[in-house]
């Protein structure tokens, strides 16, 4: 038999999904400042792009968040 859905922490863990990516955001753009005149061009877009992936992921985050809430406040 399939458990049934709990949604019931899904804000929370999306919270905690949020806090995750901007940490690694920062660690990445506190290693690129660190470190900028030691890494090649490739690496410094690679890392670019994985923040803009993330910038991009903490916002769909922050979306499904405030769906999440609504959702939960209806029921």
């Amino acid at each position: 038999m399939a458990k049934p859905d709990d949604r019931s922490d899904n804000v929370k863990k999306l919270q905690r999904n949020v806090q995750n990516t901007i940490e690694n955001l920062e660690e990445a753009e506190e290693y690129v400042n660190e470190f900028a005149g030691e890494i090649s061009s490739r690496e410094l877009n690679n890392i670019e792009q994985k923040n803009e992936n993330r910038r991009e992921s903490i916002d769909a985050f922050r979306e499904e968040i405030k769906d999440e809430a609504e959702d939960q406040g209806k029921a």
